[in-house]
């Protein structure tokens, strides 16, 4: 199954051939979680702290669907 995938602030270093501000594609198997796209794209788990998908925060368990559109966003620092 393919689902959309954008990923935000110093994740983005991980899709390199990725578009600035643009989703890219990802193949998936049937099934998959958010953790399973995680591990995927070789993401840090200490490097992800929000995933949404379809625009509502979900959990890593959440299994994903064809056509999703997932944004997975790092911790984020300041002050």
């Amino acid at each position: 199954m393919r689902v959309q995938v954008k990923l935000f602030a110093t994740l983005r270093h991980y899709a390199p051939s990725a578009s600035i501000g643009r989703p890219f594609e990802i193949d998936l198997t049937e099934g998959a979680t958010v953790a399973d796209l995680i591990h995927h794209l070789g993401l840090p788990a200490e490097e992800t702290k929000m995933v949404y998908v379809n625009a509502r925060a979900r959990p890593e368990d959440w299994r994903l669907e064809p056509g999703d559109e997932i944004g997975i966003f790092p911790p984020v620092g300041g002050g």
